[in-house]
């Protein structure tokens, strides 16, 4: 029962919720109460994404029994009850929310409002063309700001506006992947990719990652415009372009296809088995981390006196 809970939940969704610690890395505030608060709400997060992933596969169950893949999951399968798994799912939301309240309050407001669009989109906006999609990002978006609450840290609108952006583009390509699958099987799963097209998402997507990449600069060229902390920050700007243009290619038509030849598991409906699964993606995250902590350190060096660290 608990293994099929956990599977319900979606861990592989989880390093999503890594995005909460983006905020203290940014600020360069490496102290250990700030990245424990974070800590605190990575759980919470954990939590009421795991109750809404449950609530989800219950309303959808119909429909993700016709998925070819989504019908193994624990209750499209019938493996877990759908009253077990809504009674789960008031649980963990509790729990979650009892736990934000403990490190702020305002991080328990940050989840509450995250939790509420995110029911909502699972009752009615997931049929809704374009709302659907500010739906999935918002909830991007919402893991940063717990990130800035938790911590009790200031943030730049550049930071929050590119975090957004970022993740408006990876919606548009979970859409664009899960119209192209359904075109394939021709089956549609879901009723919302009837509104959309694959000329319209290309456009949005170009518009989108467009957009993020502007944005991502202006933060990066530092505080004259109210963004990172110093200029030294532009080193990662090309990292952020790299990473754009690799997961454009990872989910386009051709390239999908071939990938699918060599793993047949291989899929660009979900964002995160790309994140997880590219070594080129996780080798452009790991040197983008590496440069983003480099300057962190050596700003903070350069601030304090002789150079030492604060306790």
């Amino acid at each position: 029962m608990v293994s099929l809970l956990l599977a319900a939940c979606r861990p592989r969704q989880w390093p999503k919720n890594l995005l909460v610690f983006a905020a203290p890395l940014f600020a360069f505030s490496f102290e250990l109460d700030v990245w424990l608060r974070a800590g605190g709400a990575l759980v919470a997060f954990c939590l009421v994404s795991g109750a809404i992933y449950l609530l989800n596969d219950c309303l959808d169950v119909t429909a993700d029994r016709a998925h070819p893949s989504k019908r193994h999951r624990p209750i499209a399968s019938g493996m877990l009850t759908v009253p077990a798994a809504l009674i789960s799912a008031v649980v963990l939301m509790v729990v979650s929310l009892s736990l934000a309240a403990f490190i702020t309050s305002a991080l328990a407001g940050v989840v509450l409002i995250y939790g509420l669009i995110q029911v909502v989109y699972c009752l009615e906006l997931k049929r809704q063309p374009l709302l659907d999609l500010f739906c999935i990002a918002s909830g991007f978006l919402f893991r940063a700001i717990a990130g800035v609450v938790a911590a009790g840290l200031g943030f730049s609108p550049w930071f929050l506006l590119t975090v957004g952006l970022l993740a408006l583009f990876l919606a548009i390509e979970k859409r664009k992947a899960e119209l192209r699958l359904a075109q394939d099987l021709g089956v549609i799963t879901r009723k919302v990719l009837n509104r959309y097209s694959l000329p319209l998402l290309l456009r949005l997507e170009s518009l989108v990652a467009t957009s993020a990449f502007m944005s991502y600069s202006l933060w990066a060229a530092g505080p004259s415009l109210n963004g990172a902390s110093t200029t030294w920050m532009l080193l990662t700007v090309p990292f952020a372009l790299v990473g754009i243009f690799r997961y454009q290619l990872l989910s386009d038509p051709e390239e999908a296809e071939r990938r699918r030849l060599l793993a047949p598991e291989h899929t660009s409906e979900k964002p995160e088995e790309i994140l997880l699964g590219d070594r080129g993606i996780q080798f452009i995250l790991l040197a983008w981390l590496f440069t983003v902590v480099v300057v962190g350190l050596s700003h903070r060096a350069d601030l304090l006196p002789e150079g030492g660290l604060q306790p």
